[in-house]
């Protein structure tokens, strides 16, 4: 159970991974056909969002049947042989599960529709006049929580999209649907699940207003949350397997139970307070540059404690939810390989495992859409059309969504020079960046020094020194908010990791000894270092390591 501390995960979003099949959208035989790729990158697991039959109006995240593929993807067949092909490699699949809500083209909703009330009660309905929702709680994507159904005279919970149908997980019968999903996907073969805003399953049994806030306040982290999570991890058989949460608005406190192996529920847990350094007054649709300090006051807060208390991160940057992190904190033009490099070894030398989304590992960038049209993603376009609303210009709400939207992260991957960045042969559903021509895996992979290497550098080291994965953490240079610099310490292993989160060269408060120390790490060339690290030049990354 303890590998998944030196391992590292890439994610696979499948749709903007590979197509084999020539019809412009990425599917499971392109995952397959690219293993040996992957696995020549270190990792021990591939995460794949949802493939299952889906509606698509939020990408797979509303499913409509968890036991059955999208034609759109393949068959059973191709992700029988994704899951037999990667464990010949030594490589684990790991599925995610979104079990806080449904499609509403799901069985069960369609009966829940029909009035059938053993059906209704899998999900959250409420009474009310069509004039007058239950509460003000807010979707995640905009508006109004709830939907009304006339034929029912019933409004149900809509946390995310209107298309997505909240559970009830109180319902023991749909706890017990929920796991029997589990127990088919594991005797396929798949080595791991990732949970998708689990942290939200549990509601509170009286439904209030909210006049604080959207409402996540009493459902974040709800009352019965852990309870269900034991139960569901000890039914299934699955605590010994790699399970991650991705908990959305949670706290510290949740996430060492969510996480502490004591505690039987996951492996390790998803937050995303260190994204949120670039909202102004929280708000992720109003931009403002990254708070620095905040960030390594969120780093060292979570990583000390979840040290402390036996909890265990899962550290990232990107997935297919957030922009390229080397757009959003690093420099896309002139220092576009040193911030790529740097922002890679700012993870992967903390205490946590480590997820490398597809892309990442090349230095990907957001694609720089400049038209709605070119935007795909339900919350974006609803957002586009709520800013305007709130009285943005056309140019404002685009600038916004150039910096925010999904669909950042969404851009087909980059795997040669060619047409379509070789993604496809066919015009990809959505477009890509210019700059493949340049970043691109073929491109990387001839280029000793580039981004894809030093990531796969980066992995290997975490197998080869403990000390990266099983070392204590202290955060020095406190008062510098551009150095993110901290100490791993392991017996008589020392490793001091100096990041510049800036384009400026910086002067370290206090000079680092190089005395017993080598370079284990770095994006520069390494000259005159000696005896001491006084300076750190633009977006600079130093690993030192003794013992």
């Amino acid at each position: 159970m303890e590998g998944f501390k030196s391992s590292s995960i890439y994610q696979v979003y499948p749709k903007s991974f590979y197509d084999s099949n020539g019809d412009g959208i990425g599917d499971i035989k392109g995952i397959t056909e690219k293993l040996d790729y992957i696995k020549s990158l270190g990792v021990d697991y591939i995460w794949s969002t949802p493939f299952f039959v889906s509606p698509m109006n939020d990408n797979g995240y509303d499913v409509e049947d968890y036991r059955n593929i999208n034609p759109v993807f393949g068959t059973m067949e191709d992700v029988e042989e994704l899951i037999s092909e990667a464990g010949k490699r030594g490589m684990g699949i790991m599925l995610d599960m979104v079990f806080n809500h449904t499609s509403t083209r799901h069985e069960w909703f369609r009966k829940a529709l029909s009035g059938d009330k053993e059906y209704m009660d899998y999900y959250i309905f409420r009474e009310g006049k069509p004039d007058a929702p239950p509460t003000n709680w807010q979707s995640k994507f905009g508006g109004s929580a709830w939907e009304y159904v006339p034929s029912l005279k019933k409004w149900y919970l809509h946390l995310f999209d209107a298309s997505q149908a909240d559970l009830n997980w109180e319902n023991p019968k749909v706890r017990e649907e929920l796991k029997e999903i589990i127990r088919f996907w594991k005797k396929k073969g798949v080595k791991g699940f990732r949970f998708d805003v689990v942290n939200l399953i549990s509601k509170p049994e009286i439904l209030e207003n909210d006049w604080e806030g959207d409402g996540r306040r009493f459902y974040s982290d709800g009352p019965h949350v852990h309870e269900f999570l034991k139960e569901l991890v000890a039914d299934t058989g699955i605590h010994d397997m790699v399970t991650v949460g991705e908990m959305s608005s949670t706290s510290l406190e949740h996430c060492i139970r969510y996480s502490n192996p004591d505690e039987k529920e996951l492996s390790m847990c998803f937050n995303f307070h260190h994204l949120k350094v670039d909202y102004k007054d929280g708000d992720k649709w109003e931009l403002e540059k990254a708070d620095l300090r905040k960030l390594k006051e969120l780093f060292e807060t979570w990583q000390t404690g979840m040290e402390k208390h036996n909890g265990w991160n899962a550290v990232f940057w990107c997935n297919h939810d957030q922009p390229r992190i080397v757009s959003r904190m690093g420099d896309e033009k002139k220092y576009w390989k040193e911030s790529a490099k740097m922002l890679a070894a700012c993870i992967h030398f903390l205490r946590g495992t480590p997820y490398i989304f597809q892309g990442e590992e090349l230095g990907m960038t957001n694609p720089g859409y400049q038209g709605i049209g070119q935007y795909r993603d339900v919350e974006s376009i609803n957002y586009y059309h709520i800013l305007l609303q709130e009285g943005k210009s056309q140019e404002e709400a685009l600038e916004i969504l150039g910096q925010r939207s999904r669909d950042n992260s969404r851009s087909p991957m980059q795997w040669n020079d060619g047409k379509y960045g070789g993604f496809s042969e066919q015009e990809p559903w959505i477009g890509l960046p210019e700059n493949y021509k340049y970043i691109n895996v073929a491109a990387e992979e001839q280029e000793p020094d580039s981004v894809l290497n030093y990531y796969r550098k980066l992995i290997r080291l975490r197998k080869e020194y403990p000390v990266i994965w099983d070392g204590r953490i202290e955060f020095p240079y406190g008062e510098q908010p551009e150095i993110f610099a901290y100490r791993r310490l392991l017996g008589n292993q020392e490793l001091i990791v100096l990041n510049n989160m800036t384009d400026k060269d910086v002067d370290l408060e206090e000079p680092v000894s190089c005395g017993g120390f080598r370079l284990l790490a770095g994006n520069y060339p390494w000259e005159n270092k000696a005896d001491k690290v006084e300076t750190l030049r633009p977006y600079e990354s130093v690993a030192l390591f003794r013992e």
